[in-house]
């Protein structure tokens, strides 16, 4: 995802057509809320078009960004499907590595923390390598059929648009950074009490 802008030298058109009204609501969306990348094919490089048209849209921050191309929808909700699950997997195999040794026998806890610990260490630092600051990973996939009814999915002409959703996400990103860093420091203090006595 991060390599979409990058990768593009010349500047393109980023108009994709936002719309203001959702189709049942009396809610309405304005003109930075809601981003629809549509699928129309213009020439042999409409797929380097929709992945220009999709970053310019992160970049600008839009509440929610509809992707019709079925290809791009499907590779940005698996990258945000991995980012989650490093995210996760921080979280869960940090906790574990702090906690198995208040849980355990202090002779065996060792061979629970240490891999447990590692592993939050090394999905910490792939996350902050890969995901941390691309755009992308503000964004999570949206699901809840109320609020995809707020939007205006009835233009489209795909029947199985990803929509994204923008979420803060810093709270998070704090959380798993802490909980690296003290399995990390866990870890360090473990292995010199083990090896170094």
């Amino acid at each position: 995802m991060a390599a979409w802008g990058r990768r593009r030298a010349g500047p393109g058109s980023s108009s994709g057509g936002a719309s203001a009204a959702g189709p049942r609501e009396r809610v309405t969306l304005s003109a930075t809320d809601c981003y629809i990348v549509h699928e129309i094919y213009n020439g042999e490089n409409a797929q380097d078009q929709f992945e220009y048209e999709l970053e310019q849209a992160l970049e600008a921050q839009y509440k929610y960004i509809v992707i019709e191309p079925t290809r791009i929808g499907d590779e940005t909700a698996r990258w945000i499907t991995v980012g989650n699950c490093l995210h996760k997997t921080t979280v869960l195999a940090g906790t574990a590595c702090l906690f198995s040794p208040l849980a355990l026998p202090v002779d065996y806890s060792h061979y629970i923390s240490l891999p447990a610990g590692v592993l939050s260490i090394a999905c910490c630092t792939l996350y902050g390598i890969s995901w941390q600051f691309d755009p992308c990973c503000k964004y999570q996939v949206e699901y809840n059929a109320y609020k995809l009814s707020r939007l205006p999915l009835h233009t489209l002409t795909s029947s199985t648009p990803v929509v994204l959703v923008r979420k803060d996400d810093l709270h998070r990103k704090r959380l798993h950074n802490t909980i690296a860093l003290a399995a990390l420091v866990y870890c360090v203090k473990k292995i010199y009490e083990l090896y170094a006595v």
